[in-house]
């Protein structure tokens, strides 16, 4: 459904184009150092180039499988199995046997291994960790492999995408399970995103709570979610319901939907557990296909009638929307939603 994961292998690219230094070398090679693009150079005017190109394209065969191999075998010997480790990883409850040389790969562990002691032959370093701990288990093995991959889920890829921004270092990981979330979102799983997206600022501002931020955790995805959700709200779900069909309501109490609810319906009572300032940008959006301006207007109230026995009421918010009529064909909206918020009583005791 998100397409195969691709077996890039980071070490092609430094075996072409990085002469290091090696284990126990002072210098860039061990023994006899081939450059495989001098030796493709100078095959050009070889009458043979044609047998001389197929052998280098057997070479360059054999070493993505001798790639592969290595990969392989760190993902399995080094990050599931632990073995020759030198480095103690304690998150939650789980502690990982890890090796500095690949954990070097992220930012922030570099960070944490810099600024811990090493205890006799080993390191051990405390990840304070908010984040799902099946996410940052499959952010660690691809620090070791891309077969990690392959254990992105809708279910998950939350928990995935903040592990690795959290790391750093891993924007095909971070891409790929984004997509896996953006992808997910759906009228089951619309509540979820809902109470996420409730959480970002509009403008990007943080906002004062004691629990982490959204944008904290998913760092520029965070309002990437925020659109993702606007286009389900706006263009996605009315398709889907087919509720641009401009029909009126046809109770006077729209609380009262009936088991098998039609599409305006359905939309109704999603709107009516959306944040404010996402309800009002998707009803004044012209993008929200929903019929006439009377229809979008005339939803609009239903919405904020449903809205007043629950997300509004907690808020102790008043909530009206209004049609205005304008001239000038702008292009925008006439239905405009207003909040306000409702002041408390204020009670004068007189001293008797």
């Amino acid at each position: 459904m998100f397409g195969e994961p691709r077996n890039t292998f980071w070490c092609i690219r430094d075996m072409h184009t990085s002469p290091a230094f090696v284990n126990g070398q002072s210098s860039s090679h061990n023994g006899t150092y081939l450059n495989p693009s001098s030796s493709a150079n100078e095959s050009v005017h070889d009458p043979e180039s044609s047998s001389t190109s197929d052998a280098h394209s057997r070479d360059q065969s054999q070493s993505v499988t001798h790639c592969e191999s290595i990969v392989n075998h760190l993902y399995h010997f080094g990050f599931q199995s632990g073995n020759y480790a030198d480095t103690v990883l304690h998150v939650h409850q789980n502690t990982y046997h890890l090796h500095a040389i690949i954990l070097s790969r992220s930012p922030y562990l570099v960070h944490l291994m810099s600024t811990s002691p090493q205890v006799a032959s080993q390191r051990v370093i405390y990840v304070p960790l908010e984040q799902d701990s099946e996410g940052f288990a499959t952010a660690l093995g691809y620090l070791y492999s891309p077969a990690s991959l392959a254990l992105v889920r809708p279910e998950n890829a939350r928990g995935v995408l903040a592990a690795g921004c959290l790391l750093g270092g891993m924007d095909d990981l971070c891409n790929y399970a984004y997509d896996v979330c953006r992808q997910g979102i759906n009228l089951e799983t619309i509540a979820s995103w809902l109470a996420l997206v409730n959480m970002i600022p509009s403008d990007g501002a943080e906002m004062p709570d004691s629990s982490p931020l959204p944008s904290s955790i998913f760092g520029f995805y965070a309002q990437r979610f925020r659109s993702d959700v606007l286009h389900f709200l706006m263009v996605t779900l009315p398709a889907s319901l087919d509720s641009g069909d401009p029909v009126a309501p046809s109770r006077s109490d729209p609380a009262s939907l009936p088991s098998t609810a039609s599409g305006r319906d359905t939309l109704l009572r999603i709107f009516s557990q959306t944040p404010f300032d996402i309800f009002k940008e998707a009803v004044e959006s012209p993008i929200f296909q929903i019929g006439s301006e009377q229809t979008r207007f005339q939803f609009a109230k239903d919405a904020i009638q449903l809205r007043k026995r629950g997300i509004a009421r907690s808020a102790g918010a008043e909530e009206a929307v209004v049609l205005a009529f304008v001239g000038g064909g702008t292009g925008g909206s006439a239905v405009h939603v207003t909040r306000k918020v409702r002041r408390k009583n204020l009670w004068k005791v007189n001293a008797v």
